[in-house]
């Protein structure tokens, strides 16, 4: 992500989404599946950081989790690994080889703590979540729960959100399933065991996940992908008047999207600028801009036939032949997508611009 108007090598004045986005000191900004908090006076964005993930073979998934601090949003200070990987326990969450995803960190205020929730692929096949606290939303973190499967599911992409008296939510997808809505405990560690359940879907690509929460005038916004890996699909927004639901489905918001794609992007968060009287920004990874070519309809069919329990063994192999080889391999070079939320009454809209500023909108 470029910027126009640069007074020098790392200074950006604008968003230009999908280009190469730099840090203070010029090396790419790592913070993939990440999330932005607003704090004394800062906005730090933390997130996967995938500088490792090369697809050399070295079955490095990630590098720990990073932080970026930055006033005007544009330019982003390296704070370092606030998480770091644990090189020498291989049975370890937090070892690289470990498929760690999405760090979501909320602050507890019945006990002080900041509170980071990891998802982790295992590798049997199910997904569970480790949990840490810390003192400081930089760390040092450390891991309080394990293996843990919230109402005893295999818990797949999430995301975390605090009402104004403090209890907090979990919204996350059911692997392959449904979308979880789950009330947390006192210190959000753990799960009540209170949910509700929305958009039930049979299998991939149609299950949503990459839950992104936010709040607009007292009403609640999911926005999800489909279930297709790395490989971008349309996206979904939902509305609802409660932390609960019922949800309304808006359909795709992304406008003029010929690729059905989400913009060739998933995204990850949204978080509502300071100073803004209704500006939103809906951050989003490009988990693979090489594969810019590719339209959702190119590969929707083979993940359909592949997860379908109908579908026979020939053609699922054909399925899987048919997908791009490389989707995962290199994630080091991952982009970001980070655009406007715009309005039409209360339905989501969400506008390409090459370039953008906050000035540009109220």
């Amino acid at each position: 992500m470029q910027a126009g108007n640069m007074t020098d090598r790392q200074h950006y004045e604008s968003f230009r989404p999908g280009q190469v986005w730099l840090d203070t000191e010029g090396k790419r900004i790592q913070a993939h599946g990440g999330s932005v908090m607003y704090l004394d006076g800062y906005y730090y964005w933390y997130g996967e950081n995938k500088e490792k993930t090369t697809g050399t073979g070295d079955h490095i998934w990630h590098w720990g989790v990073r932080c970026y601090r930055s006033a005007d949003l544009y330019n982003w200070e390296d704070l370092g690994l606030i998480i770091p990987p644990e090189l020498q326990d291989e049975a370890s969450p937090l070892h690289p080889a470990a498929m760690m995803d999405r760090p979501h960190i909320i602050y507890c205020r019945n006990t002080g703590k900041y509170v980071c929730w990891l998802k982790i692929m295992n590798r049997d096949g199910t997904q569970s979540e480790t949990v840490l606290t810390a003192d400081r939303l930089t760390g040092p973190y450390t891991i309080v729960r394990k293996n843990l499967r919230p109402l005893n599911m295999s818990a797949g992409d999430f995301d975390l959100a605090v009402a104004p008296d403090g209890k907090a939510y979990y919204y996350f997808e059911r692997v392959h399933s449904e979308t979880i809505c789950a009330d947390l405990t006192s210190d959000d560690t753990d799960v009540t065991g209170y949910y509700s359940t929305h958009f039930p879907h049979s299998h991939p690509p149609f299950v949503r996940e990459a839950t992104a929460h936010f709040v607009r005038r007292g009403r609640h916004y999911l926005l999800t992908s489909g279930t297709t890996g790395y490989l971008p699909n349309p996206s979904e927004a939902a509305v609802a008047d409660s932390w609960h639901g019922p949800f309304n489905v808006q359909g795709d918001p992304h406008v003029g999207d010929d690729s059905n794609t989400s913009f060739h992007s998933q995204i990850s968060s949204v978080f509502q600028v300071q100073g803004k009287k209704d500006l939103y920004i809906a951050c989003a990874d490009r988990w693979l801009p090489g594969h810019m070519d590719l339209k959702y309809e190119c590969y929707a069919h083979a993940f359909d036939v592949f997860f379908d329990e109908a579908s026979g063994e020939e053609e699922k192999r054909q399925a899987r032949e048919s997908m791009p080889a490389d989707q995962m391999d290199n994630t080091s070079i991952a982009d970001y997508v980070w655009l406007p939320v715009e309005w039409e009454g209360d339905r989501i809209r969400i506008h390409w611009y090459d370039e953008w500023k906050l000035d540009d909108f109220e």
